[in-house]
């Protein structure tokens, strides 16, 4: 192939850097080579946490109206230059170009939603009266930026979950450092001459990619850095949490997402909603549905149709507009989602549709399967999905919290009694009444428990998490 393979080196102090060494970054569905990213070293980090020490002193300082306007800019300008970035996140990552414009719409509204809570971020007056002891006091509270902050971001979201890192922490007027994912890191570098080009003072946005165990274990173990935000799986999650002493961390983990649908519900009214929550960008998504629960009286129709509209699924070249599902991110991972499958079908499962192919995983629907096998107890980021019978509702919802994971649940029910018992009892950070586990924007709050994670993003409550509140007393007693 003839043509210019460009050369991404760090962004350091709101400038290019040349790193040691590089790597060839190849496309998930050709294997092509797309470009040469930088490595970046311990040595790398470092420099980067000194040049983020003094961004975080100017951010600090800025006033709340001109972090607003940098994000402001940043919205309209990926706004103008959207099919630009939708087409790298479908050459970094395989995703379909159409779910690609999808997420970079999302991101614009994401980095809009960050401008108004920098313009609103506030403390609150305290009635200190309230106690006798109390009396003849004012009080109330500030909210300041914590300082630095480190991003390691994931290969699914590339543009979006970046965003809910970025937006939040410069609301709040914080410097950071981000990590982004091996495959995906052209999004990040995208995005930061965006930033650089809306205003955001040199040194407050570096983006420094490389192994977690040089990078990533630098950022987290060094005091400078105030938090750690982090997405991805539960057990570097736990090995995060673990280093990072006192620091403050936010962790959005994994998930394998469970749906009911109740009996008497009219199943013709969700067949291609639920096919999109399990198969959209081939199943990499944290909140994708993984596990379908259904009234026994539902159920055989329930698979038909969902197999049916599932066949009806396009593969295909994830720059072609009619393409619904493209390769997986990595070889090792279909590698991985085989082994599981075989696993299930060892333990008595029928797989009815689907199976891997190269470097595809078809769209897959599984029935029969055992609580135990991998494909229904850990997270699959994959297309795949089970779908099993219940009898009883509060065997549904016992079903759905019988995971190592919490982060959404859907419940699809007529009864409006079921609907309040089921958000009362499923052990999930989102329980979506009437819609798949899949919803989310990006206004919401969003976060899990278990072993989904700790913390919340949604741009307010991630841009209160990446501040700290200090009260202010006064004594009117002299």
């Amino acid at each position: 192939m003839n043509q210019i393979i460009p050369k991404k080196p760090l962004y350091i102090a709101g400038g290019t850097k040349e790193a040691a060494s590089y790597k060839e970054l190849r496309s998930p569905h050709s294997g092509e080579v797309i470009a040469e990213v930088a490595i970046g070293t311990r040595e790398d980090m470092k420099a980067a946490i000194d040049y983020a020490e003094e961004a975080a002193e100017v951010m600090a300082k800025l006033p709340a109206h001109k972090r607003a306007a940098i994000l402001q800019n940043v919205s309209l300008l990926l706004k103008e230059r959207k099919e630009e970035a939708a087409r790298i996140l479908t050459l970094e990552a395989a995703k379909p170009i159409t779910v690609a414009r999808g997420e970079i719409a999302r991101t614009i509204e994401t980095y809009q939603f960050a401008a108004d809570e920098a313009r609103r971020l506030h403390g609150e007056t305290i009635p200190m009266d309230a106690s006798a002891m109390g009396e003849n006091r004012i009080a109330y509270t500030v909210r300041h930026p914590l300082g630095v902050v480190g991003a390691i971001t994931p290969f699914n979201f590339p543009f979006n979950l970046v965003a809910h890192k970025l937006g939040p922490a410069f609301a709040a007027g914080n410097a950071v450092i981000l990590k982004p994912a091996d495959q995906t890191p052209l999004s990040s570098f995208f995005i930061a001459d965006l930033f650089a080009e809306a205003g955001l003072p040199a040194g407050a946005l570096q983006v420094i990619p490389g192994p977690g165990s040089e990078v990533g274990d630098e950022m987290v173990c060094d005091d400078r850095v105030k938090m750690i935000t982090f997405t991805g799986s539960p057990e570097v999650g736990k090995t995060i949490r673990s280093k990072a002493g006192l620091k403050r961390v936010v962790l959005e983990l994994g998930s394998n997402s469970g749906l009911i649908i109740d009996e008497g519900f009219d199943i013709d009214r969700i067949i291609k909603r639920t096919v999109t929550g399990a198969f959209t960008f081939m199943g990499q998504v944290c909140i994708s549905l993984q596990r379908i629960y259904v009234h026994r009286s539902l159920y055989n129709e329930f698979v038909e149709k969902f197999v049916a509209e599932t066949q009806n699924l396009r593969i295909g070249d994830p720059q072609d507009e009619t393409t619904d599902i493209a390769a997986l991110i990595s070889q090792k991972d279909v590698d991985r989602i085989a082994s599981w499958i075989e696993e299930a079908e060892a333990l008595g499962a029928k797989v009815l549709t689907g199976g891997t192919e190269g470097n595809l995983v078809k769209p897959t629907v599984l029935v029969d399967v055992p609580p135990h096998a991998k494909v229904s107890c850990q997270e699959t980021f994959a297309p795949v999905v089970i779908i099993s019978p219940f009898d009883s509702f509060d065997e549904a919802i016992d079903a759905v919290n019988d995971s190592r994971y919490g982060l959404q649940a859907g419940v699809y029910t007529d009864n409006i009694e079921r609907a309040f018992h089921a958000a009362e009892r499923l052990e999930v950070g989102g329980v979506m009444i009437n819609d798949f586990p899949t919803f989310r924007v990006d206004q919401m709050p969003y976060g899990g428990v278990k072993e989904s994670g700790v913390g919340r993003e949604g741009i307010k409550y991630a841009t209160e998490e990446m501040t700290e509140m200090k009260l202010v007393c006064f004594n009117r007693n002299k």
